[in-house]
């Protein structure tokens, strides 16, 4: 079976640093220092999301109310991929588009889980209360707004992307598996246009807290990716999202959409991460994506001390000489927003001329390997 090129014919993006490629360009260039918050969540740091006018991508107010944080980011950047792919007013075009998101679970009821922590440490049966408090005190509604896919069914609501839709779980993993997914089905004739993302919001005291107990977050003053893992590794998470508008290109060409770059078919895997596991996970996807000598970097390394020093290490064996630029120094880690915001920030240095292809490397901060690959445009 002969396999179609993929394009991307439209980005959004979506951090700390702004919306759309500008300042993330800038950000590339060392023009612009991160944006870090260490007073909200101390001793935890987050790079916050920009203040945003939702009213641009999300009109009705009600379904700004009824979204949670991480759902309007990803809607509002859903909405600029596809204002950028010339889609806004195409609604037949648009009700054949796919969709496919990756993403984690919505917040928490923060009040409700005080009150159940606090009551726990006198029940005379934890269990019983336990239960009881949970039938009684948390809203049906709650668990409807921690559904991943309602920002599927957002981004269908407010923009009219109504084709299939698929929604991945899995962290850093998922978002591989997004544009792992979408670029595959595309190339296979499967579908003619895909819209693929993710959104991820770090100022959540509850996703702070899951990830310190699994002691990967960094409590010491900001420092670069690099320098952490000496020093005991650790996240700083950032909030953020990123779309892609993906195309067959015959059928961008058809329709005169432009190509802003090529997207390759994207390789991952899943290791034990036992010793030399993450540096020969990533020698193997790095061969079959097929980097070239001359390619950018862009790593998406966590900080994280072991996975982080195997990461930087391979791509030092990989490419000797090349200075990677790593994804977490500029926005935080986004988790299953890593690979799009990657993919979307190589797009826009590629339609620049800045380099003609670039490697994302995606490697989760305690499982999934990935690498994506895009290109300039032919």
């Amino acid at each position: 079976m002969t396999l179609r090129p993929v394009v991307v014919t439209g980005t959004g993006i979506v951090s700390s640093l702004g919306e759309g490629p500008a300042p993330h360009l800038a950000a590339l260039d060392g023009h612009v220092p991160p944006r870090v918050d260490a007073e909200r969540f101390a001793p935890w740091l987050v790079h916050p999301a920009v203040a945003l006018d939702w009213d641009r991508q999300i009109p009705k107010r009600s379904d700004q109310r009824q979204m949670e944080a991480w759902q309007r980011l990803g809607v509002y950047a859903a909405g600029l991929a596809l204002d950028a792919a010339g889609l806004r007013q195409d609604g037949g075009l648009k009700a054949r588009t796919h969709l496919i998101v990756a993403a984690g679970g919505g917040e928490r009821d923060y009040a409700v889980d005080g009150q159940i922590l606090t009551g726990l440490r006198d029940a005379a049966d934890p269990g019983a209360f336990l239960n009881e408090r949970l039938m009684s005190d948390l809203r049906p509604t709650l668990f409807l707004a921690q559904l991943s896919n309602l920002l599927a069914g957002n981004i269908a609501i407010v923009h009219g992307v109504t084709g299939a839709s698929r929604t991945f779980m899995g962290e850093e993993a998922a978002g591989t598996d997004a544009l792992r997914i979408a670029e595959a089905r595309i190339a296979a004739g499967q579908a003619d246009i895909i819209l693929a993302g993710a959104s991820y919001n770090a100022e959540r005291p509850d996703s702070l807290v899951l990830f310190e107990l699994g002691g990967y977050l960094w409590k010491r003053p900001f420092a670069p990716v690099a320098e952490r893992p000496p020093r005991g590794g650790g996240l700083i998470l950032g909030s953020g999202a990123a779309f892609l508008v993906l195309e067959a290109a015959e059928h961008a060409a058809s329709r005169g959409a432009e190509a802003l770059a090529r997207l390759h078919p994207v390789p991952s895997g899943r290791t034990r991460r036992g010793p030399g596991d993450v540096r020969a996970s990533l020698r193997r996807l790095w061969s079959e994506a097929g980097i070239g000598r001359d390619a950018a970097i862009l790593s998406g390394a966590t900080g994280v001390a072991d996975v982080t020093e195997a990461e930087l290490a391979a791509i030092g064996e990989l490419a000797p000489g090349a200075r990677p630029v790593l994804l977490g120094d500029l926005v935080g880690h986004v988790l299953e927003a890593v690979a799009p915001l990657g993919a979307a920030l190589a797009v826009a240095a590629i339609r620049e001329g800045r380099a003609p292809e670039m490697a994302v490397t995606i490697l989760g901060h305690r499982r999934g390997e990935g690498v994506v690959r895009v290109a300039a445009a032919r």
